[in-house]
């Protein structure tokens, strides 16, 4: 046995335990036969997966004639059992990590790379003073925003139900358990996988807003409260060991989680001023239930007596100023204190939110104004502890509580405002012809448009009148920015920071914004003006990414748009789609435009002596931009990230990066991580020759035509792509309150670029992961013989060619043309799904041969076999799914309306996207 298989012992223990436990529920509550059912199905699939030549095709067939004679009321048990195995592995593999985690602490082994102990130790070695490291800290912003793009398919009760398995094996991870205990242990997790199968897998209806916005606050709850002042208490620690000579390490509160979730109306018509506000005062409930829950936690962790220690006339003051006159705490100057911080604060929470704390304060106090003046009370328990020698009590809970405040505020997290420019367009244009300003400013070319905003934002005088009779989009988005100025008044600059600019391409969609904030009081007019929200530009496809430099050039190059970025302290944000980008060039082409869009901005940023902050729109696919954080960060060009990076964590992923907190620390710290070494440690960029950036612009162009000739030019491809996939079923899965679609429009241009990639991960080909890649190659090496070499080197030398070949090598590992070809059967035109297929088929394998060539390998993800080891044992249980999902949309299309079947169609859904674990 080999080391590897040594260390993966327990997981295959818990895989077992977990499916063994999971076939006894099948047994017991749908009877014997479903059991017999699904273990031949089992069986016969891993057989499948394992065999190769005539054997393999003759267990497919013997595979496909079960499945295709399951019984109508058998296939939902099945597809259950199936999709429920898969979420169970998942669990154990998120333990199985946690456990090799620990096992290397404990075994006092280098610190992990993607640690911030590895990263401090990198930066100590290659010789960067302390000052250097404080400067960049004391500017950074590291932020993972969530949004709620609908491409999450699991239920809360059912990621309730996976987190008490998840505890459970973890009990049994960290103890040595008597055969009692053992027993008992059987017992909870039987009880568990009881309760997962019994539970609905499937929403009956769909997501309001509200909905998410709740989904988003419960990841506070399990992961976020606790482990992100947990993260900050760690990183202070780590700081001051790795350079003691830097006598303070006390951090800003440079990590923050962000939010989309109730601000962005891209799309979505149900986002509304009213949903706004009821979003902040849920994430602000929210957080008062957690400082008021961690007060209370502190009054019993601090029972100091005075008769045993003394206190600072600070805290002697603020115990003095206490309702609490209770006798018996009379000697408790920590606890009074305590007591009065409390109640002032059940009073903030009562009047910005008409919330009453679960435990009633003992008496009505004055509200805190601001969030600083509740962590300058706290600072005054720190301080005084410090000074009378229990400094280590002040180093818990009150420290974390302390640092909870100063990031998470009375509102939680930052809400960002994001809206398609159309939109913007149409309402500014409206309010110009109310006004009587100008009557046609859609007709208007870019120069004069700009014109006019600049002279409509330098005056004083209103273009809105409340007199007015405005459309209903114009009255919507009208009400939004109102709304903003009201709840920032109301919670803070912090609770609404940015107006997001969808499909940006000019100039004149920027100060439009500009414009709507001068309406709602959030821009001021004047010498100097004062812009009070950040305006984010979002370049989302090709022409648009290359196009960035030159808008922000143009942008910066106005006095008057200058001054209101010196205004937000020099310093500009930008945001790159990653995900339209692919759904408009491909995977190579996004890829490499989005890197020399970031090279272009940094330069103009540069030029114009404002720093750059980037906002990476990345989903959790490889189509999306997904892929390791951590690779991607450290691939990011030279000056890219300068210690500040925003990245969209979506759909899914935030369930696999968040719901589990020690998982969800560990993905924070690598952000963290990743920014410093990216920002500090900038070796390898270097040395970027340009003969590798003229491969790279070859390749791209190449692979450009590729994909736009399969995708946009092939008559017919939209019927294909809609009848082999499941997109039209994935739009009746109740996942999100966003629509599919931007348009009523079959066009694929119109399609939203989540379930294009979702649908395509369905059916196993995960084509926008790597179309376009094999051609480019192929058609280089024609005409560069011995190119090979140079691509190889490029490989092995530049990050950002090693961490895109790396995704596309993953993609092409979850891929099986097998099951896709399945999938083409649904196509009712036979030339087409002939003609489509096999140039896919021909891509994929050209594809898959220059990639193993370039990375010099036999096999795909030979450098990563904890990855192809998940992805084998996986494939036996995913595969039934498929067959059943094609046999299921076959009956569906035909004019089959059992429910029944709809159902299942949905089942299998989920159950592949549990597998698949990033599907979108």
């Amino acid at each position: 046995m080999t080391d590897n298989q040594d260390k993966d012992l327990p997981l295959r223990d818990d895989i077992r335990l977990l499916g063994r436990l999971l076939g006894d529920t099948v047994r017991e509550q749908e009877g014997d036969e479903t059991f017999a059912v699904v273990e031949k199905i089992r069986q016969t699939s891993i057989r499948f997966e394992r065999e190769t030549g005539a054997e393999r095709e003759r267990c497919r067939a013997e595979l496909q004639a079960i499945l295709d004679g399951l019984p109508r009321g058998a296939t939902t048990p099945v597809v259950r059992a199936f999709s429920y195995f898969l979420h169970l592995a998942n669990i154990a593999e998120d333990q199985h990590h946690i456990r090799r985690r620990r096992a290397h602490d404990l075994a006092g082994s280098k610190p992990r790379e993607g640690s911030l102990v590895h990263t401090l130790e990198r930066i100590r070695a290659a010789g960067i003073a302390p000052k250097t490291v404080r400067r960049v800290l004391d500017v950074a912003l590291v932020s993972p925003v969530l949004t709620a793009h609908p491409t999450e398919v699991s239920r809360k009760s059912i990621l309730q139900c996976q987190h008490e398995v998840a505890r459970l094996l973890d009990t049994r991870d960290r103890m040595a358990l008597t055969p009692e205990e053992t027993a008992e242990s059987d017992l909870a997790l039987r009880r568990a996988v009881l309760t997962l199968w019994r539970t609905r897998m499937l929403r009956p209806n769909r997501l309001a807003v509200v909905d998410e916005i709740r989904n988003g606050i419960s990841y506070y709850d399990e992961t976020f409260f606790a482990e992100l002042p947990r993260l900050y208490a760690q990183f202070e620690d780590q700081l001051a060991a790795a350079f003691p000579e830097h006598e303070d390490w006390s951090l800003p509160p440079f990590f923050r989680i962000g939010s989309w979730i109730g601000g962005d109306r891209d799309g979505n018509p149900f986002v509304t001023a009213d949903i706004l506000r009821a979003g902040l005062r849920l994430q602000s409930t929210a957080v008062f239930e957690f400082y008021l829950g961690e007060l209370h936690a502190l009054g019993g962790e601090l029972p100091l007596s005075l008769l045993l220690t003394a206190v600072s006339p600070e805290l002697a003051a603020l115990a003095a100023k206490s309702p609490d006159a209770s006798p018996h705490r009379a000697d408790e100057p920590y606890r009074r204190a305590l007591t009065g911080i409390y109640a002032r604060l059940a009073a903030t929470a009562k009047a910005l939110d008409r919330h009453e704390a679960t435990r009633h304060a003992i008496a009505d106090a004055e509200p805190y104004a601001a969030t600083a003046e509740l962590a300058a009370d706290l600072r005054v328990l720190a301080d005084s502890l410090h000074a009378h020698g229990a400094a280590l009590l002040a180093g818990g809970r009150l420290r974390r509580l302390i640092r909870a405040v100063e990031v998470f505020g009375f509102h939680l997290a930052p809400i960002d405002l994001r809206q398609n420019s159309d939109v913007h367009e149409r309402t500014v244009g409206e309010l110009l012809a109310k006004a009587g300003v100008c009557m046609a400013y859609e007709k208007l070319p870019e120069e004069a448009r700009i014109g006019l905003l600049l002279t409509e934002i330098a005056s004083p005088r209103p273009l809105y009148s409340p007199h007015a009779d405005y459309a209903e989009e114009t009255a919507g988005e009208l009400a939004i920015f109102f709304a903003a100025k009201e709840l920032r008044d109301k919670y803070g600059d912090a609770a609404l920071p940015n107006c997001i600019i969808s499909k940006t391409d000019g100039v004149s969609d920027l100060l439009e914004v500009a414009l709507l904030l001068k309406e709602a009081g959030l821009l001021r007019p004047g010498r100097p003006p004062a812009l009070s929200m950040n305006i984010i530009p979002l370049f989302e496809t090709i022409g648009d990414l290359q196009n960035s430099a030159g808008v922000m050039d143009r942008l910066f190059g106005l006095t008057a748009y200058r001054a209101l970025v010196a205004s937000r302290g020099d310093e500009h944000e930008v945001m790159l789609g990653y995900s339209d980008s692919n759904k408009d060039g491909g995977f190579l082409t996004s890829g490499w435009e989005l890197y020399k869009a970031e090279v272009e901005l940094t330069e103009v940023f540069r030029k114009h002596g404002v720093r750059l902050r980037l906002f990476h729109g990345r989903g959790g696919s490889v189509g999306r931009g997904g892929g390791p954080s951590y690779q991607a960060i450290l691939a990011q060009p030279d000056g890219a990230v300068s210690g500040q990076i925003r990245i969209t964590e979506q759909g899914e992923v935030i369930a696999s990066k968040y719901a589990n907190p020690e998982v969800g620390r560990r993905n924070l710290e690598i952000l963290a991580a990743a920014t410093l070494e990216a920002t500090l440690l900038n070796l390898e960029h270097e040395a970027e020759p340009a003969a590798f950036r003229g491969v790279m612009d070859t390749l791209s162009e190449l692979a450009f035509r590729a994909y736009r000739g399969l995708v946009y030019e092939t008559e017919g491809f939209t019927t294909y792509f809609r009848e082999s996939t499941v997109v039209s079923e994935i739009s009746q899965l109740n996942i999100g309150s966003r629509p599919a679609s931007r348009k009523a429009s079959e066009r694929i241009e119109d399609l939203r670029a989540i379930p294009w990639v979702f649908s395509w991960a369905q059916c196993r080909l995960m084509l926008p992961g790597w179309y376009g890649f094999g051609t480019a190659v192929d058609t280089w090496l024609s005409t560069n013989p011995n190119g090979l070499d140079l691509l190889r080197r490029m490989h092995r030398s530049w990050p950002f060619f090693r961490t895109l070949l790396s995704n596309m090598d993953m993609v092409l590992a979850k891929t099986d043309l097998g099951i896709a070809s399945r999938y083409a059967e649904l196509v009712t035109d036979a030339e087409l799904r002939t003609t489509v297929f096999g140039r896919i088929r021909d891509e994929w394998e050209r594809t898959r041969r220059h990639l193993l060539a370039i990375e010099e390998r036999d096999e795909l993800l030979a450098d990563n076999p904890l990855l192809a080891r998940s992805i084998r044992n996986r494939f036996p249980y995913m595969d039934p799914l498929n067959h059943l999902q094609v046999e299921l949309l076959r009956r569906r299309r035909a004019g089959d309306d059992d429910e029944r079947v709809r159902r299942g169609i949905h089942l299998t859904i989920n159950g592949i996207a549990a597998g698949l674990r990033n599907s979108g």
